[in-house]
């Protein structure tokens, strides 16, 4: 894998350019530092918009990248804990003025920020304007777990003209010809799943998934991001060994949820985080291969 990763989009003009540089500079910093990176995810609005922003901020000091959730009622990917975490946003009245607002109180801290959005949302809200919209606020690119490669050209172009990264989460189950195109439109990162299934998994990881991020480092020299079921800190470490960025969910928001009281979740989460950082550092470990 290169030091310098590839884009594929140019940065938006405006307040928020240089989002996707920003993450790209993120991810190039803790390689050269020989660790992966550490993203977390949080549901915008969650519990409520006000403690949210108390928790991002905190998360924000401890963390490399803040991956944030668009609430959605059908969220198809998702397992328990963020099924219910997304309700608890909705329910407290989230609306996207909220996630993007999210966005924006993060643009001066050291994380880039991800959003993780369903498809259908998105098309609500309309792909030029939410491409545009979390562009200025300052999001680096989005995650689009429910996106078929076949489906996604109006995405795809809404968002190489606000200057966004796509992430693809990629299925071991892929061809070849498909990751190929898969990999050809894809910027920032490719996400590959630790397990299978929906996420908030407290099961090992699944056994073949070195062998997947291997091949997908054969097929691209984007860097390869590892989430959905890394449930504690020697599971993130396992991830590290292998991935560029290790991505935790369910388990963050359990870590909050077990706060004696609100006033104790920003602690909480920051606490958390410090603790799956403190195994991603690979001391005597080989670097991937260039």
């Amino acid at each position: 894998m290169n030091a310098t990763w590839r884009t594929t989009s140019p940065p938006p003009a405006g307040p928020a350019a240089g989002a996707p540089a920003r993450f790209d500079q993120v991810l190039a910093r803790t390689r050269a530092d020989n660790r992966a990176a550490l993203a977390t995810y949080l549901p915008a609005g969650y519990p409520n918009q006000a403690q949210s922003l108390r928790i991002l901020h905190s998360l924000a000091e401890v963390t490399d990248v803040i991956e944030l959730g668009w609430p959605y009622t059908e969220p198809m990917l998702d397992g328990p804990v963020i099924q219910q975490a997304g309700a608890q946003s909705l329910a407290a009245g989230f609306r996207v003025q909220h996630l993007l607002e999210s966005i924006r109180s993060l643009a001066t801290s050291p994380a880039s920020v991800l959003v993780m959005a369903y498809f259908p949302p998105l098309y609500k809200y309309g792909l030029d304007r939410a491409a545009h919209d979390l562009a200025q606020a300052g999001a680096a690119g989005v995650i689009l777990p429910d996106l078929p490669i076949e489906e996604a050209d109006g995405w795809l172009t809404a968002a190489q003209q606000a200057g966004m990264h796509t992430i693809f989460v990629v299925a071991p189950s892929t061809s070849d010809a498909r990751l190929t195109r898969i990999c050809s439109a894809a910027g920032g990162m490719l996400y590959a799943p630790a397990v299978a299934g929906v996420t908030g998994s407290t099961g090992p990881l699944h056994n073949a998934l070195p062998a997947f991020v291997q091949r997908l480092r054969a097929a691209t020299d984007l860097p390869i991001g590892v989430g959905i079921g890394i449930s504690n800190p020697a599971q993130a470490q396992e991830a590290s060994r292998i991935a560029d960025v290790t991505i935790v969910g369910s388990a963050l928001l359990r870590a909050i949820d077990a706060a004696q009281g609100p006033r104790q979740q920003p602690e909480a989460a920051a606490d958390f985080a410090r603790a799956l950082t403190a195994g991603l550092r690979r001391p005597g470990t080989p670097r991937a291969a260039a």
